[in-house]
């Protein structure tokens, strides 16, 4: 999911070409979002439900938001109950909430990616290697790993009864790149990416979005809404997440924290981050001048053991920071 602030980035990249608008309805681009139902009641005794149309249009901003209505199967009960019934994508599920109005994570981002792939008219795998990573000279940054680097790639573990084991890797994910996720990279490129934010949106004398766009994307764009825990349905794959839950706010792809008055050695209230399902970790802060990467390839996500490592190595930069 580390995928995702790139794909957000493509966004902004359109946006300022005048290719789409932040508050132009997805329909315009994907007509299977006209319309959309909402649930108005669930029983989650048998999954079923009633429906009532949605009062407004999903926008290209609540998919940025991750204020859409649509969620993940593996972070919310009702979808993963639906989708036990129906086996229906969760993006072509009834909306849990009116769009704009709660944060729930999702795979909205998968939906940007079509919408990339529908505007350019090309891949969204060459749209980012010809738009972010060739400007950024990311050399290890693909949907792909090729064979002659396959060695490198680190193995997955899961964490199981306490215990961990190794789990197959794969070189690339299943079916055609996706907006969500699916990329592989190392935390060099995945920094340079992330100095990108803090250069304002330049790269050594290439300008990949303007100032205004960055900005844009690293403040609060939810307005009073807030980041809610989301409770686990498969604790093999995630615990409950994120931390910062209950007051932080969420920009175009990334959390915004709001507070660090717990721990001031911890990121600046303004700082941004991400992260990946398997433990992938990354924050900005603005206000210190630093971003930091820490890739774990730990199941489930928000593993103890590696959320531990995460604060202890937070923490230590902070440290020896102030």
């Amino acid at each position: 999911s580390m995928t995702k602030p790139v794909t957000s980035v493509a966004i902004m990249m359109l946006k300022e070409q005048g290719k789409l608008g932040l508050d132009d309805p997805v329909s315009k681009y994907l007509p299977a979002f006209q319309n959309r139902e909402v649930i108005s009641s669930f029983n989650p005794a048998d999954a079923t439900y009633k429906t009532k149309k949605a009062a407004n249009e999903v926008l290209i901003r609540h998919l940025l938001t991750n204020t859409s209505g649509l969620a993940y199967a593996f972070s919310n009960d009702t979808v993963n109950r639906l989708q036990q019934k129906t086996q229906v994508e969760a993006e072509d599920l009834p909306l849990l909430y009116e769009p704009g109005t709660r944060w729930t994570y999702s795979g909205s981002t998968k939906v940007l990616g079509l919408v990339i792939e529908k505007i350019t008219g090309g891949g969204l795998e060459k749209f980012f290697e010809q738009r972010i990573f060739r400007p950024l000279e990311l050399e290890d940054t693909a949907y792909s790993v090729p064979a002659a680097k396959a060695g490198r790639t680190v193995t997955i573990q899961q964490r199981e009864k306490g215990k961990l084991m190794e789990l197959p890797n794969p070189e690339r994910l299943e079916g055609p790149a996706r907006g969500d996720g699916g990329l592989f990279s190392t935390a060099s490129d995945y920094a340079k990416f992330l100095q990108m934010f803090l250069n304002d949106g330049q790269w050594r004398g290439a300008t990949l979005v303007h100032k205004e766009s960055i900005e844009a994307m690293t403040r609060n764009q939810i307005g009073n809404v807030i980041v809610d825990t989301q409770q686990t349905t498969n604790p093999l794959r995630s615990l409950n997440f994120p931390f910062g839950a209950g007051q932080d706010k969420f920009g175009f792809g990334f959390q915004i924290t709001a507070s660090n008055k717990d721990n001031p050695n911890l990121r600046s209230p303004g700082s941004y981050t991400w992260a990946g399902i398997n433990n992938t970790h990354f924050w900005v802060d603005p206000k210190r001048q630093i971003a930091a990467v820490i890739l774990m390839q730990i199941l489930p996500f928000y593993d103890d053991g590696c959320m531990k490592v995460y604060r202890d190595f937070e923490a230590a930069i902070g440290r020896n920071l102030r």
